[in-house]
């Protein structure tokens, strides 16, 4: 799923690839993908692109005729950029493109969802705010005013765990499975702590890890093209994805707890006092 940096670089990479040009054709390909109807999404054509920005993991391209085109990639979709479109319409079919925006220059995007589970969403709207998602969201952890105080009000009456708490984009904005399993390692912090147990010496090496985990994720994919930055976001994870290879730190294994639809990765050394963490998927499985 792209996240924050992912989703950063993108809106870094489109404002320089659509801002000061014109939308020609917006052309859906599966209709699913279109969560709202008035304005109906062709009402950006002719439009000129005037900003792109980032809402928690939303992409927002803002237009002179003040619509915004706002997308969630959700977990498996991508947008690939197109020096060149195809000739032709796209043809609706079983393919992995949702939507297709073309530009005058002949350039512009898809929007694609791998998978069955179709999630990716796209909304036109007059404001931000009119998405529920993006109406929703907390603070942006790497807004300028998200210090360790703003982090410590947030988690005070927090009964979650902290990985289910890093995740809710109600509280803070943009962090992902990958991420939060990377923030906490960063820490030294079981994804199992209760959030509201937190000391404050916890609470600023939280914010510490919080904010440097995703400035230099957001660097390392600084300048790169939007078809690498999967492959970026992959080689910069340290735990996330890598159960059973060696902790870059301590080298202890890492290990895994797997759940209906996601997992988490951690280091027990760095992180548990060396004790693994219970995952009862595998032990219902070794009964």
């Amino acid at each position: 799923m792209p996240e924050l940096p992912e989703v950063e670089a993108l809106k870094d990479f489109l404002t320089e690839h659509l801002v000061g040009r014109r939308v020609v054709r917006v052309l859906p390909v599966a209709i699913s993908v279109l969560k709202t109807y008035d304005p109906p999404v062709t009402a950006i054509e002719t439009s000129e692109v005037t900003a792109v920005r980032r809402y928690g993991k939303f992409l927002d391209l803002a237009t002179g005729d003040g619509l915004h085109l706002v997308t969630h990639l959700a977990r498996a979709g991508w947008l690939q950029w197109r020096d060149r479109l195809p000739d032709g319409p796209p043809r609706p079919g079983k393919g992995p493109l949702a939507l297709r925006v073309a530009l005058e220059t002949g350039e512009g995007f898809d929007l694609t969802e791998a998978g069955t589970q179709k999630r990716l969403a796209v909304y036109v709207v007059r404001d931000p705010e009119e998405v529920p998602g993006v109406a929703r969201l907390g603070p942006d952890p790497l807004a300028a005013d998200f210090d360790a105080d703003r982090l410590a009000a947030l988690l005070k009456d927090e009964r979650r765990q902290l990985k289910g708490a890093l995740r809710d984009q109600s509280l803070i904005a943009g962090v992902g499975n990958a991420y939060s399993d990377e923030i906490l390692h960063a820490a030294r912090m079981s994804p199992f702590k209760l959030a509201a147990s937190l000391t404050p010496q916890e609470t600023g090496r939280l914010h510490e890890a919080l904010r440097a985990t995703l400035t230099e994720a957001v660097e390392r994919s600084r300048g790169l093209a939007a078809g690498r930055l999967k492959a970026e976001k992959k080689s910069g994870l340290r735990v996330h994805g890598r159960t059973g290879e060696p902790c870059p730190v301590c080298g202890d294994t890492i290990r895994e707890v797997s759940f209906a639809d996601s997992s988490l990765q951690y280091c027990p050394t760095c992180q548990t006092g060396g004790k693994p963490l219970a995952d009862r998927r595998l032990s219902r499985l070794l009964k």
